[in-house]
């Protein structure tokens, strides 16, 4: 069994954010890797279309079952790239968009940007840092959050309007990580999301529980690899 993450909006090095995460997998014999997605990444940017290809890419290149893992914006991407795939072997939703073919992330929220959300005239947009970290990563160290906010891109706007075409989790078992505590998506509208997945299991964690509590994200992970 393999484990592929997906990272969330306006940042870079997917890597780095889930290595504690990976570093704890890989103590139990788990290997590991983190998607680079073009809409942050790509110079240009990349549309969530392309993000879904590069993930599709990590799973065709091997026919080893994986456990697919999707955090925030992360969902969106998952859902389009898993569908239809033989070796996805199940969903992991962490705190995350869990839409419906034909659903974009802006219908997830209310009609104008968040105050975090600022746009750019290329066509891109990131999150004002003076955001984050009361918001995103209010339980990060002051090392940690450095490490993060050096981390932070602007992403192709064009994602958070784009429909997807496809819903995995209609066809691919999924677990739904509810973050309790976290103060940038809601644990109200979590529950939305996470009415849709097969399963949930709800954690008292901010927003990046991979980065900050990688022992209760990899325990849910392995919970699945034996079944």
């Amino acid at each position: 069994m393999r484990i592929i993450f997906v990272h969330g909006a306006f940042v870079r090095d997917g890597a780095w954010w889930w290595q504690p995460t990976a570093d704890v997998l890989a103590e139990h014999g788990l290997r590991s890797s983190a998607a680079v997605l073009p809409s942050c990444e790509a110079d240009p940017r990349g549309d969530l279309h392309d993000d879904a290809a590069a993930v599709r890419a990590l799973l065709d290149a091997s026919d080893e079952p994986a456990l697919l893992v999707g955090h925030s914006y992360g969902g969106m991407v998952i859902s389009e790239a898993a569908a239809g795939h033989p070796a996805v072997h199940r969903l992991f939703y962490v705190t995350s968009f869990l839409p419906d073919a034909g659903e974009a992330l802006a219908d997830f929220g209310p009609a104008e940007p968040p105050p975090w959300h600022v746009s750019h005239d290329d066509g891109t947009a990131s999150v004002r840092e003076e955001f984050v970290r009361p918001r995103f990563a209010q339980d990060f160290d002051d090392t940690t959050y450095a490490g993060a906010a050096a981390r932070l891109t602007a992403q192709n706007e064009a994602v958070f309007g784009q429909r997807t075409t496809a819903a995995a989790w209609r066809e691919i078992p999924s677990t739904y990580v509810l973050c309790a505590d976290d103060l940038a998506t809601l644990p109200e509208t979590q529950r939305k999301h996470a009415a849709r997945a097969t399963d949930v299991v709800e954690l008292d964690v901010p927003h990046h529980p991979f980065v900050t509590r990688p022992d209760l994200v990899a325990g849910v992970l392995l919970a699945q690899t034996t079944t």
